[in-house]
């Protein structure tokens, strides 16, 4: 299994909003296995299955689904650790975002976010997505890191930012007013995707904390910071290197070999090292990848086959019976239901 975590800093975002809410982040922490003694320590991770179970027990105790979206009362930046630094020192907003989709993996190997063209034009989407180990993401975590990022930009930019259009995967809540009063924009559910559109003209707004020297300074210690953490687990540069090849098919160990400048060989040893496999992995990022197409129902089950690199519905649906005990379109029916 692929080992994805979250920094300690981001874990300590959520646990002072949960706090601020009148919560009781102790015996929440207790409750799921969690060390809050870590929280202090910014180097620590948490494994990213126990926040997906954390948001769970959070919504079950305070008996609130919306929770992901109360505003944080807590100073944003310190959620971004030194991700924070190097977007602060940016010329504009556009930029800053840049190197939070270059640098996120210091917060959290778990997510992806990316920022693609409005093709109208208008501006960008900032995508999000998230994975987690033999469990679907619980709704909360994505709205939870949406407004964390839409909150951050709001602070560096000193302005009341808002979002031209929010897009969430999750059926159309009760409680729609909380959604519109936190990004202060138009809310739509049951997307495809997860994101928000910022306009052009507010990406180009200059961040008063620019400093190009410092932002020198900022993207060596970041580069620095996450090639350590890459160099630590070569599944997680393999992973990310067969999501991008997936469609095309099934990846090949060797193309992805000499991509990393390295032999087969070397390969499969550093992997064995690690406790995995090239084809383990493979898997396991299918069946991640799997779990988070098939919660949306606008994405029909031939794409989906496509996407995850089967090469007909039939192969599909057995890899599917050997992950789930049942065929994607039962799955999807049983994932609905679940989070509807």
């Amino acid at each position: 299994m692929i080992e994805r975590s979250v920094a300690a800093p981001w874990v300590k975002g959520i646990a002072e909003l949960l706090k601020s809410l009148g919560l009781n982040v102790n015996a929440l922490f207790q409750a799921v296995d969690m060390d809050i003694g870590c929280l202090e320590d910014t180097h620590a991770r948490y494994p990213t299955e126990k926040i997906s179970r954390l948001w769970e027990h959070a919504v079950n105790v305070s008996n609130n689904p919306a929770i992901g979206v109360a505003l944080p009362n807590t100073s944003t930046p310190a959620c971004f650790d030194v991700v924070a630094y190097t977007m602060m020192s940016c010329t504009n907003l556009l930029s800053g975002l840049e190197r939070l989709v270059c640098y996120l993996r210091i917060v959290s190997n778990t997510a992806e976010v990316t920022l693609e063209k409005d093709l109208s034009e208008r501006g960008y989407w900032l995508n999000l997505n998230i994975t987690c180990h033999g469990q679907p993401v619980p709704r909360q975590r994505y709205e939870f890191s949406l407004i964390t990022v839409l909150s951050f930009c709001r602070w560096v930019t000193r302005n009341d930012l808002r979002p031209m259009s929010v897009e969430l995967s999750h059926p159309t809540p009760s409680a729609i007013h909380a959604y519109i009063d936190a990004f202060k924009c138009p809310v739509h559910f049951d997307a495809s995707q997860n994101r928000m559109l910022f306009s052009t003209a507010d990406l180009m707004l200059p961040l008063p904390t620019s400093n190009p020297t410092l932002a020198a300074l900022h993207d060596r210690y970041a580069g620095e910071y996450l090639e350590r953490l890459n160099n630590t687990r070569l599944s997680f540069q393999i992973r990310e290197l067969i999501i991008r090849r997936l469609p095309s098919g099934d990846p090949l160990r060797g193309d992805i070999a000499k991509i990393l400048c390295m032999s087969e060989r070397t390969v499969q040893r550093r992997l064995q090292e690690e406790g995995t496999s090239f084809l383990q992995l493979v898997d396991d990022t299918r069946k991640d990848l799997a779990q988070q197409y098939l919660r949306q129902p606008r994405i029909a089950l031939e794409q989906t086959a496509h996407l995850l690199g089967f090469k007909d519905q039939s192969t599909f649906c057995r890899a599917c019976k050997r992950w789930f005990d049942m065929p994607p379109g039962q799955y999807r029916d049983k994932l609905v239901a679940l989070y509807s």
